[in-house]
């Protein structure tokens, strides 16, 4: 959705149900670092959730890299509005 802040903002969601605080915040640390690489320069003022699935806690760097891609890919198919 447009975001009214005047630039790009990400959040991320992970579920917290059977995983320690080392291993959410390793996947939130990931999922951030491609949506800063993948997501966020090719959007305008966009505000954008992240919301990972159980299987991402058993998913490498590149796997997940490859499903940011699609969304990525996703988000620009869909068009932006300005």
């Amino acid at each position: 959705m447009d975001s009214p802040a005047g630039h790009p903002r990400v959040a991320i969601v992970v579920p917290k149900h059977g995983h320690t605080a080392v291993r959410r915040n390793r996947l939130k640390r990931q999922l951030r670092e491609l949506a800063r690489i993948e997501i966020l320069p090719s959007r305008a003022s966009r505000d954008i959730l992240f919301r990972a699935r159980r299987e991402a806690y058993g998913a490498d760097f590149p796997e997940l890299r490859e499903a940011v891609t699609r969304v990525a890919a996703a988000l620009g198919a869909g068009g932006a509005s300005t």
